[in-house]
């Protein structure tokens, strides 16, 4: 079952970087979601797209896919812009 590996990004929602600097193993889906006749909801018998497996860094998860024959792509982290303003550009 293939993986990816991806560096966790920070949350939109708060201005903190808590838990950035983890790397995240994920398994893909094996099957489609398909939509329960009663309920509507959504799901599948695939119960391996439910994990999630944390590192420290990006060849603690390499190494660890390696080890198990996980087949897995690695996501790179997209750079950060930082936009440097001050208060006074909101009044030129």
């Amino acid at each position: 079952m293939p993986a990816r590996i991806y560096q966790r990004p920070k949350n939109a929602m708060q201005s903190g970087k808590a838990r950035t600097d983890e790397w995240v193993l994920e398994f893909e889906q094996s099957e489609a979601r398909r939509a329960d006749p009663l309920m509507g909801w959504t799901g599948s018998a695939d119960t391996q797209a439910q994990v999630q497996l944390t590192f420290p860094d990006k060849d603690a998860a390499k190494a660890y896919a390696a080890k198990y024959g996980i087949p897995a792509r690695i996501h790179a982290t997209p750079p950060r812009n930082l936009k440097i303003q001050a208060y006074a550009d909101n009044f030129r």
